[in-house]
């Protein structure tokens, strides 16, 4: 039944996209028909390389559970933050990436104004009721031209995108299931994190999100 509603949504948005700054897009619904299938392939992956909450340089564990698929992964610890080919959970590497995955990003990253993305990396990010991404730039990639591809999935989430600087005002976007933003070129060290995620329910997720961030890291 719940299945059934969901189809119901995924036919009743109409894709569109909003310039967010230049260089940054929200478009919006365009994995609506795609979701189910994201989450599935999500649930496969978990298998491989679980979720878990990593600790950055300061100390301070996040919220935020993740993992990656692709050929390297982003990981922080005590170390500090960096891409590597190998889980430091399980020593193996990374799953592959969907093909599924990789087909939304370059078709989204097209879509943006970016027809030539390649990712290599996808982060995983599992929300819960209270979890959330402060404020910061995407700086560990070696070519900071290349977009970042973030689609949501699951819970609606409000997204903060800002500016040059930590400081500057942030737009504050109600990202529903489905939607995709793409920010590179001149926008792509924009400052962008996730409000603290409410306690609300998806007829597929339950009472959380799932984020997929795509990066071309090396």
């Amino acid at each position: 039944m719940t299945e059934d509603l969901f189809a119901d949504y995924e036919h009743a948005r109409r894709p569109q996209a909003i310039a967010l700054a230049n260089g940054a897009v929200w478009l919006q619904a365009f994995a609506d028909k795609r979701v189910s299938a994201l989450l599935e392939a999500i649930d496969g992956l978990l298998t491989q390389a679980p979720l878990r909450q990593m600790v950055t340089p300061g100390g301070y564990t996040m919220s935020v559970a993740m993992t990656n698929c692709g050929a390297l992964g982003w990981v922080t610890d005590r170390r500090g933050y960096r891409y590597q080919a190998e889980d430091p959970v399980s020593g193996r590497p990374w799953p592959a990436m969907p093909l599924l995955f990789h087909e939304l990003a370059t078709e989204a990253a097209t879509a943006a104004g970016y027809p030539d993305f390649a990712p290599d990396a996808c982060l995983i990010n599992r929300y819960l009721p209270g979890a959330r991404m402060s404020l910061h730039q995407d700086k560990n990639e070696i070519d900071l031209y290349q977009p970042i591809v973030s689609v949501s999935l699951g819970v609606t989430a409000t997204f903060l995108f800002g500016g040059d600087a930590r400081g500057d005002k942030a737009q504050r976007l109600r990202l529903h299931s489905g939607d995709v933003v793409v920010w590179g070129g001149p926008a792509r060290l924009r400052f962008h994190g996730v409000d603290t995620l409410r306690q609300e329910q998806h007829p597929l997720t339950g009472n959380c999100r799932f984020n997929l961030t795509f990066r071309k890291a090396r």
